[in-house]
């Protein structure tokens, strides 16, 4: 069992705005609200970099660029450059969409050599790395490898969706992730998270990291259960 204050899950929260038509109105928006809240970072296309870390400098709050996003169907050096010039820009965190393709073709050794390539550039500027599996495409058994390929490449995260297929985060599926690798990488769950119950139960099945768009609306309904029950922290386990 764990106790986690309000900040504590503000930190778990990457703050997000990934529509194509978002507006630089928009995304400061997202930037002053992450501020406002302490959130971890906030989670934008790759070409809003530059806006989100000037707006956040002299903050503690990430610039989470997103890569090959969302369908993850470019070459591995489309991949890399983006990642290097997203860094190039401002970001600090990565979040990649692996070639989906290529798992289901059987190429491994193209999935492991996409995702050291791309954690290596990262872990070479400190900055943290995240593979998005794309799970509403994938079997569990697929799942599973991609997992275990991760466990031994050590991106950062692993997180489930990009919130933009069929389907995204589910319980089983984080905790399949959580559990195949082992503590070696933690799990971020995206995709479909609006509530507080969704948001608690994804952290007590392993997610430390959380994407949404509804980061505000999970927070206040948590502030109020914690006011109803004159408590200063959120039990979760």
């Amino acid at each position: 069992m764990k106790y986690y204050t309000i900040d504590d899950l503000c930190r778990m929260i990457d703050h997000t705005n990934l529509h194509a038509d978002a507006s630089p109105e928009d995304i400061k928006q997202l930037c002053e609200e992450a501020k406002k809240y302490h959130f971890k970072m906030v989670a934008v296309n790759q070409v809003q970099s530059k806006l989100c870390s000037e707006i956040l400098a002299g903050t503690d709050i990430g610039i989470g660029a997103a890569i090959a996003f969302p369908l993850g169907q470019t070459s591995i050096e489309s991949k890399k450059f983006e990642t290097q010039d997203a860094i190039h820009n401002g970001a600090t965190e990565i979040d990649y969409v692996i070639n989906v393709t290529e798992l289901k073709n059987g190429n491994l050794d193209y999935i492991k050599e996409e995702m050291s390539s791309i954690v290596e550039i990262c872990k070479a500027h400190n900055v943290t790395s995240k593979v998005i599996f794309e799970n509403a495409y994938l079997t569990k058994d697929e799942i599973r490898t991609l997992s275990l390929i991760a466990k031994d490449v050590k991106p950062d995260f692993i997180k489930t969706s990009t919130g933009f297929a069929t389907s995204g985060a589910t319980v089983e599926d984080v905790k399949l992730m959580y559990e195949t690798v082992d503590g070696e990488v933690k799990v971020k769950a995206a995709g479909g998270i609006r509530d507080a119950d969704t948001f608690i139960n994804m952290i007590k099945n392993g997610a430390e990291r959380i994407g949404a768009s509804s980061g505000i609306n999970i927070i206040k309904a948590l502030e109020e259960r914690l006011t109803e029950s004159d408590q200063k922290t959120i039990e979760i386990g």
